[in-house]
């Protein structure tokens, strides 16, 4: 009877570890970059998930965080999950606009899964690069302390914002937003601890480019 007691016991504690809630992150500061703890997007109040810097050639480019709904341990299931999520970028330096749309295009294409229907999320980067190079052409740059949203929101789609202004139309692909987070948390992204840090499992340093980062 007492095994019995223990092993109960025992199997509650357990149940209780791996259910137990992730801590709320924290508002984060990197330099001249603040990402306050919650956002709103429509209805659905967000947290944020982490936040980090990306680097290009030793530079600061952007600070970018993620907001989700709730907080994850797995990217498998942060991407799988339907709710409303973004992804903001906070410009540190003069970017090009059209170069960054590319960039981004790239990064889809790298880390776009063996079994991934291509052909939608295709026609989704390819409007929001369209869309990047009409807002952004003329020469048009990002500049120092420029804010892009990418938001997505359930059964409407994903829209991309700089300053506040859309940058295009509602892009309507339900798996675009998840494609589109790949760039950062797939299995080649922009930047390794830059995904460390927006996954929240490790601190927003400044981190190392690598030889193959896209965006």
């Amino acid at each position: 009877m007492a095994h019995l007691t223990f092993t109960r016991l025992f199997v509650v504690s357990l149940l209780c570890f791996f259910t137990q809630p992730i801590p709320a992150q924290q508002s984060i500061d990197l330099g001249s970059a603040h990402f306050a703890a919650e956002a709103q997007l429509n209805d659905s109040k967000l947290l944020l998930h982490g936040a980090g810097i990306r680097q290009r050639f030793g530079f600061k480019v952007y600070a970018a965080g993620l907001y989700t709904a709730s907080k994850f341990n797995s990217i498998d299931a942060l991407l799988a999950d339907p709710r409303a999520k973004r992804l903001q970028l906070i410009f540190y330096r003069e970017v090009e606009g059209n170069e960054l749309g590319s960039l981004f295009i790239r990064g889809i294409q790298n880390n776009a899964p063996a079994n991934e229907e291509m052909s939608k999320i295709i026609q989704g980067a390819s409007q929001m690069g369209d869309a990047m190079g009409v807002f952004f052409s003329g020469g048009k740059k990002l500049l120092p302390g420029d804010v892009l949203h990418i938001d997505y929101a359930p059964n409407v789609g994903t829209t991309i914002t700089h300053n506040g202004k859309p940058i295009g139309s509602l892009i309507r692909e339900p798996r675009f937003f998840a494609a589109l987070l790949r760039i950062w948390l797939g299995p080649d992204p922009a930047d390794a601890q830059l995904k460390q840090a927006l996954m929240g499992i490790a601190p927003p340093v400044e981190a190392a480019p690598r030889s193959k980062s896209r965006s």
